[in-house]
């Protein structure tokens, strides 16, 4: 499975081939440095860990530094894809060019916290009359059963925290690959805020 760490930036608008103008996220790939290699003889599985970003000097603790190679400086930022479908070696610089060629991709990230959140914003529930008197409006309604077995089941659609959880958006299509700039334009909802970091994929459905 061919990946990257990468960077939201953004939203602009480009024009395709037949003239139409297209709005598209730009995803920034920075250097993915190759950390190591995983296999099959040592570790039971195939994998190759990436990382990006330098660390301080003064923040990295010894244990964490071990795992790097001499010639490498302690990232940030560590993935491993399994089963990676290019060969590289440790110290290899992976680009946005190891995706040329994808026309959709699946992208992972860290959703927007949305804070503490009611039933209708988190769950979309209709609520009740807006008009004066009905005394139900945005409350959640009944939770359980006051006989047996007089408590309220497990999942439950109830208030509570809402966002910044893990989402993976499948089939996003890959408008533009610039190389030069280091980024990729693609078509759809990349999750996350503007500079936060995701993993850009070759879609694994497509």
């Amino acid at each position: 499975m061919l990946g990257l760490i990468a960077k939201k930036v953004g939203m602009t608008q480009v024009f395709d081939a037949e003239g139409n103008l297209v709005p598209v996220t730009v995803i920034k790939v920075d250097a993915n440095v190759v950390i190591a290699q995983r296999t099959i003889e040592k570790d039971g599985y195939a994998a190759v860990v990436i990382g990006v970003d330098d660390m301080k000097k003064s923040r990295v603790t010894k244990p964490y530094s071990g795992q790097f190679p001499e010639n490498i400086a302690p990232k940030k930022r560590l993935r491993e894809f399994r089963n990676f479908e290019r060969e590289c070696a440790v110290g290899d610089n992976l680009g946005v060019d190891l995706l040329d060629g994808c026309r959709f991709v699946d992208v992972v990230g860290v959703s927007k916290g949305k804070g503490f959140q009611g039933v209708i914003k988190r769950w979309g529930f209709s609520g009740g009359r807006a008009s004066h008197g009905s005394k139900f409006h945005r409350e959640p309604g009944s939770t359980g059963q006051c006989t047996s077995p007089g408590r309220s089941f497990k999942n439950i659609k109830m208030p509570g925290r809402m966002g910044r959880e893990r989402v993976t958006v499948l089939n996003l299509k890959v408008v533009k690959i610039d190389v030069e700039n280091r980024t990729i334009m693609v078509r759809g909802a990349v999750p996350g805020t503007n500079k936060g970091t995701v993993v850009v994929r070759a879609a694994v459905k497509k």
